[in-house]
């Protein structure tokens, strides 16, 4: 399991055995059967996540108990509530897997002291925020401007393995349209 982990680190920063073995006592392995939720909207997230196999998806749900995806993550992305994690305030998602899943979890303390202790890791982290904002930027600007089509289209140009993956519902929902616009796209 950590060995997803390391790969991905390794391509973005260059670190030793011993750096290695301190970054795996702060990670934390965990199994979520398909389903199984991680968070609830309402707890306070203090970990970000990390999925090593399997998708993950965050979402909220509406005061008529309609469901919001907002972000897939499959192996190799990161998810988390980062207002919740900075603040404390309890979060608005709800997180949980789509598949059965594999993932690591790394508290925020333990962010920290990766932040401080470890050469490089400040500036990965900070290049994978910047990347994850401007991905952000462009699904609001596209929710705006873009048709659902285009919308369905850029999906699966980008993301072409998230969308055999995941439910046409769940899809439908990310891109803000019924699940029969997606049947008829």
């Amino acid at each position: 399991m950590f060995d997803v982990l390391y790969q991905y680190l390794a391509a973005r920063m260059e670190l030793t055995q011993q750096q290695l073995e301190f970054i795996e006592t702060l990670l934390i392995p965990k199994t979520l059967r398909k389903g199984e939720i991680l968070i609830r909207e309402g707890e306070v997230c203090r970990f970000g996540t990390f999925v090593t196999q399997g998708c993950l998806r965050s979402y909220v749900v509406d005061d008529k108990g309609k469901e919001h995806v907002v972000q897939f993550a499959p192996e190799t992305w990161w998810l988390t509530d980062l207002q919740s994690l900075a603040t404390g305030e309890p979060t608005l998602y709800f997180i949980d897997a789509i598949e059965d899943s594999e993932i690591i979890l790394l508290k925020a303390e333990a962010h920290g002291k990766l932040m401080k202790t470890i050469p490089g890791f400040a500036n990965a982290f900070q290049s994978g925020q910047h990347k994850h904002v401007a991905a952000k930027d462009k699904r609001i600007i596209a929710s705006l401007v873009a048709t659902a089509e285009e919308r369905f289209q850029n999906f699966l140009d980008k993301y072409p393995s998230i969308a055999q993956r995941v439910p046409q519902h769940m899809l439908a929902s990310y891109l803000g349209v019924t699940p029969e616009t997606i049947s008829r796209i």
